[in-house]
């Protein structure tokens, strides 16, 4: 009897210590599936309203989209894009992403950027007594032809006029601005287009003056 008692006692600690392990790894494999579920997702690239627009007006530009630059994504919106990035060895993805947007020449956000954002106490204010930062400056397709043929008179470009932002137009505005005392940037601002004696839109001239007011204003407030 002592024997039978004995052995009964050794089996009930096996089993329960076989059921306290297979517990422990269920629960263990629980908390890692819980874990691989939860973890957070990267950061979504998605371009403003604004930079899908001037997207689509670079690509009506370059006969790659039809129609008017809506600032929303349609399927010849998508289409169009591929055959951008197809033509310039960028991802093929039917996407304005970062990659192509810079390619574009068209400027991202501080947030698209990654850069941090100072959040001050007055931020509920209207910024810069109520100035709004106006839409970053953009030349037009005639401009744009017009400084390809400044630049290839003087012998700094020597691409086809054709109205497009190419990777030679952009070392050519380069050069340009540093000679004239322009900065080292490789855009084409109002600043440059005066230099060349190409004249402003209308439209542009409010915005350069918006953009005036607005650096005004900021300096101001920071004084």
């Amino acid at each position: 009897m002592k024997k039978i008692g004995l052995l009964l006692s050794v089996f009930l600690l096996f089993a329960i210590g076989i059921s306290a392990q297979e517990t422990g790894t269920s629960t263990a494999a629980a908390s890692t599936a819980k874990t691989t579920k939860s973890k957070p997702r990267g950061p979504v690239f998605r371009p403003t309203a604004a930079q899908v627009k001037s997207g689509q007006q670079l690509l009506i530009d370059a006969k790659l989209l039809t129609g008017e630059a809506t600032g929303k994504y349609t399927n010849e919106t998508r289409e169009a894009i591929r055959s951008y990035q197809k033509a310039n060895g960028l991802d093929v993805n039917g996407k304005f992403d970062k990659a192509t947007l810079e390619k574009m020449n068209i400027p991202l956000t501080d947030h698209q950027l990654g850069k941090a954002t100072e959040k001050k106490a007055d931020d509920a204010a209207p910024s810069h007594d109520g100035h709004k930062r106006p839409a970053p400056f953009r030349a037009n397709a005639d401009q744009i032809k017009a400084a390809q043929k400044i630049l290839q008179d003087q012998k700094l470009f020597t691409g086809e006029i054709d109205g497009k932002f190419s990777d030679a137009f952009r070392n050519a505005l380069g050069e340009y601005k540093k000679a004239n005392g322009l900065g080292e940037s490789k855009t084409l601002n109002a600043a440059t287009l005066e230099k060349m004696g190409i004249a402003l839109t209308d439209e542009q001239k409010a915005n350069v003056e918006a953009m005036k007011a607005y650096n005004e204003s900021k300096d101001s407030k920071k004084d």
